[in-house]
């Protein structure tokens, strides 16, 4: 029986390759796992010497109209000649299901992070977010979530607070520390235009091949500010912040239009990211996976710092938003 806190116990490699032979693909037997956590991902040989990534989804998360929506967004994505990698159709469909696992299958794509301190890299970066965000804007996600502060922020708070998580000595610090920011954030969150976005654009989900950024993993695909799939493009003191983000704006600006306006939402989106990121590995604490990749979370050393981490947060929350010169 598939449950939520061991979902994958069923997962054997036996499965996997079953579940490949089920729609007509002749693995080889070789599998190698992927870095994922949320999911299971493996590269698959199959007997005609190409290689395939198959997606195994967390069982409850998304509605089968949700991963469809994923997925019909990456295609139009790739028909508009953006470099990302859509699922497979096989037999007209891209979501498949086999022994109470649903999954898609994906070409391979190899790469490596980019490296954002190339100006040229970065621009080409800036500019295929855009034609990203182009095509977003032209409809609307029906099924799957919307960015927001109750999503992200306070059912994170809400969730870490009745947990166990937290040490009892700096729950009423975490409580407090997190009012305050959720009181700020929240009316700056208001009235923000929402597209179609990557929704969880880490140079993680980057792969860098040639002069060419192909981007992967759209899992989190939601409706959010076009912001978000760029501040995490920013690092470094507010000086080179301010410079990387005019070349990633003036190039991003030569596909689609952004609203200067939305770069206060920068902070609120980072302190947001924060909070959610905590939570979601508390949520998911019982996966085995979870425990044996971040072993430092369930210690009081890891909540000292996340609380240090949220005060600096804070501070930054009162200080003016990046400006694009």
């Amino acid at each position: 029986m598939l449950t939520n806190e061991t979902p994958y116990d069923n997962l054997s490699p036996d499965t996997i390759l079953n579940a490949i032979e089920s729609v007509g693909l002749l693995p080889t037997g070789s599998l190698l796992a992927l870095n994922s956590y949320e999911n299971r991902v493996y590269q698959i040989e199959l007997e005609e010497g190409e290689f395939v990534v198959a997606k195994f989804y967390r069982p409850e998360r998304w509605s089968d109209a949700a991963i469809r929506e994923e997925h019909t967004f990456t295609q139009a994505l790739y028909d508009a000649e953006i470099s990302v990698v859509p699922p497979l159709e096989i037999d007209g469909d891209t979501l498949f299901e086999h022994a109470g696992f649903r999954f898609s299958i994906s070409p391979r794509q190899g790469g490596h992070p980019p490296n954002l301190e190339n100006l040229d890299d970065l621009e080409v970066l800036s500019r295929t977010i855009a034609r990203m965000h182009a095509t977003g804007s032209i409809t609307r996600f029906e099924h799957r979530r919307t960015l927001s502060t109750d999503v992200l922020g306070t059912e994170s708070r809400e969730y870490l607070l009745a947990s166990s998580f937290l040490p009892e000595d700096l729950v009423h610090a975490y409580e407090t520390l997190t009012s305050d920011l959720l009181a700020r954030i929240s009316p700056v969150m208001m009235d923000v235009t929402n597209i179609r976005i990557h929704g969880d654009c880490h140079m993680g989900n980057v792969l860098w091949r040639g002069d060419t950024p192909h981007f992967v993993d759209f899992d989190d695909c939601m409706m959010g500010p076009p912001v978000q799939d760029l501040w995490m493009l920013l690092s470094g003191e507010r000086s080179e912040q301010t410079a990387q983000i005019a070349t990633i704006l003036d190039a991003y600006s030569d596909f689609h239009t952004f609203d200067p306006a939305s770069l206060r939402l920068i902070e609120p989106l980072r302190t947001l990211r924060i909070m959610h990121h905590a939570a979601w590995i508390a949520r998911r604490w019982h996966d085995p996976a979870f425990p044996a990749a971040f072993s430092w979370f369930n210690t009081p050393r890891y909540w000292s710092e996340h609380l240090l981490s949220l005060r600096e947060q804070l501070a930054l929350l009162d200080e003016p938003p990046l400006t694009w010169l």
